[in-house]
């Protein structure tokens, strides 16, 4: 059996994120009409069906969806496979794959970064950055030796440290009667456009945030998803959302007519772990998981000293 093109599986990657040619192509920095070549060459390859699309609309089958699911992964052993020996290759003597995803707190990954184990002293760390639940499905499944993740439930295949538990921010224009608010809790937010991060990239918070406000009988008047906290500040603009997001995240958008509030319900909070494969024998990796564990610890009351309130 002749294998696809890694650059076929990419593109088949995306386009199950997108779900759209146009999007899914300016993310490949190629144009619709190669994108659509793409993916009709690995179909006719492979045998199978991967997508069902008319014009820019696409729906993934069920066929598509486990490809492309082993596919994230090929591709991932494959970018890790030249990185591990281009490492070993420019004098490190262990390699350890660490993941975050971009809400990831800047100050845990910098903390994590700046461990040096003695009995690993040549050890380089290299980062991968994906969403909390692809993060966890890729230590689980070896590809990763540690991440970093957040709104990830427990599960018996990852043992998972705290590392941190913070709010909820909401981020709303400047103009929104809940800026008058020190603080906002899910009551001040029933028939409001919620602005929420989409399902694909975490299913399990945006099911709890729905299911919590649901045992409140409070509901959005409408959902909107966003990937990127750009995308989130384009949505509350367009219209008038408060957004659901990390405190970084919402720091980072908290400009130009927009402002964040801290939210205070104690079953929505972002809990962030650091996960490894339950079954993992790698001495290096747990020698590095209790200096993180202990380093962590020591910094993180110095740290995550509260932000001010933008606005």
């Amino acid at each position: 059996m002749v294998l696809p093109d890694i650059r076929l599986l990419q593109a088949a990657i995306v386009l199950a994120e997108e779900l759209h040619f146009s999007r899914a192509a300016d993310r490949l920095h190629i144009g619709q009409s190669t994108l659509s070549k793409q993916i009709f060459r690995l179909e006719d390859e492979i045998g199978f069906q991967l997508f069902v699309h008319n014009h820019q609309v696409v729906e993934i089958t069920d066929a598509g969806r486990v490809f492309v699911e082993e596919a994230r992964e090929a591709v991932f052993h494959a970018e890790r496979a030249v990185l591990s020996g281009r490492a070993v290759s420019n004098g490190a003597d262990d390699l350890l794959n660490l993941g975050k995803s971009a809400y990831t707190e800047p100050f845990l990954v910098s903390t994590l970064l700046s461990i040096h184990l003695p009995l690993f002293p040549g050890t380089k760390v290299k980062v991968w950055s994906n969403f909390s639940n692809e993060l966890a499905q890729q230590v689980i499944a070896g590809a990763l030796d540690l991440a970093v993740v957040t709104g990830v439930p427990d599960t018996s295949k990852l043992h998972l440290i705290t590392i941190a538990d913070n709010p909820f921010y909401i981020v709303m224009l400047r103009g929104d009667e809940l800026a008058a608010h020190r603080e906002v809790r899910l009551e001040h937010m029933h028939n409001r456009n919620w602005v929420l991060l989409g399902h694909h990239a975490n299913p399990y918070l945006y099911d709890t945030i729905q299911v919590v406000a649901s045992d409140k009988d409070i509901r959005p008047s409408e959902i909107h998803a966003f990937t990127s906290p750009d995308e989130a500040s384009e949505l509350i603009r367009e219209h008038r959302g408060l957004a659901f997001l990390p405190r970084t995240a919402a720091w980072r958008i908290a400009r130009d007519g927009i402002t964040m509030r801290p939210l205070v319900e104690d079953r929505l909070r972002l809990v962030t772990k650091l996960a490894m494969r339950n079954n993992n024998k790698s001495r290096l990796v747990h020698e590095y998981v209790r200096a993180a564990a202990r380093k962590l610890n020591s910094v993180r009351h110095t740290v995550q000293g509260k932000l001010p309130l933008k606005g």
